[in-house]
């Protein structure tokens, strides 16, 4: 028999009320790693197969991460912050209903349990109770399905965003400068599809979907955009472009 505690929770159980939260951001994370790698790895992929110099192979790398990282930076900082403009305006919202009119509010969270198969004394009484404790919460988890301390900071979003780019882009940029010139291409192949696979199968351990199927999907795109600009990089260099 599982022990439980006096509110019967099981330990280990993870029960915090900001489990998806924090699911969103590591998948979020994970995901920008994975954009990082691929991106940078097929820029710098494609200039070694143009050229073995390793100078235009760095500077390309260095500018895709910091061109990349801001990219994400930005584009995550104007999401959340449209995201979080509405939702403090929804909370704003129900704060001024709530003082200026308590006992409809009431009524329509009970409505809102009732529909949920609640009985209707039971949902009143529901209500009733978790109003007294935080009618604002209250009324945000049912209402909006949100909570005061799920409003994400678009600073931290977009920080975060760079962070996980930058983080992945390093590896294809490691992986192509730091071996011999002969076998820079194989050994970033290698490394790139091994980060891939473990991106992938962590984006599918979190969102619960089948590991093998995610893991080979990502693969699979990744080495067609490092085969795909190498071959574009290899016949500059052999037509003389560049």
């Amino acid at each position: 028999m599982s022990e439980t505690t006096a509110s019967g929770i099981h330990p280990g159980e993870p029960h915090r009320g900001d489990l998806s939260g924090r699911l969103n951001w590591l998948r979020a994370g994970v995901l920008g790693a994975n954009d990082g790698i691929v991106s940078v790895a097929s820029l710098v992929v494609g200039v070694a197969g143009a050229t073995a110099e390793s100078a235009p192979i760095l500077a390309a790398g260095i500018a895709g991460l910091v061109g990349g990282a801001i990219s994400m930076a930005l584009g995550e900082y104007v999401s959340v912050s449209s995201q979080s403009d509405s939702q403090r305006a929804l909370i704003a919202k129900e704060k001024r209903e709530l003082d200026e009119m308590p006992e409809i509010e009431l009524a329509e969270l009970a409505g809102l349990y009732e529909a949920k198969g609640l009985t209707p004394d039971t949902a009143r009484q529901v209500a009733a109770e978790l109003t007294a404790h935080d009618a604002l919460a209250a009324h945000l988890e049912t209402e909006l399905g949100i909570t005061e301390d799920s409003v994400v900071s678009p600073l931290a979003a977009a920080g975060a965003s760079a962070l996980a780019f930058t983080v992945g882009a390093l590896l294809p940029l490691l992986a192509i400068l730091l071996p011999p010139a002969d076998v820079r291409v194989p050994v970033t192949f290698v490394v790139v599809l091994l980060a891939l696979a473990a991106t992938g199968y962590t984006s599918a351990r979190i969102g619960g979907s089948p590991p093998l199927r995610s893991t080979l999907r990502v693969v699979i795109g990744g080495a067609l955009a490092l085969v795909a600009t190498f071959a574009i990089g290899s016949l500059l260099g052999v037509s003389g472009v560049v």
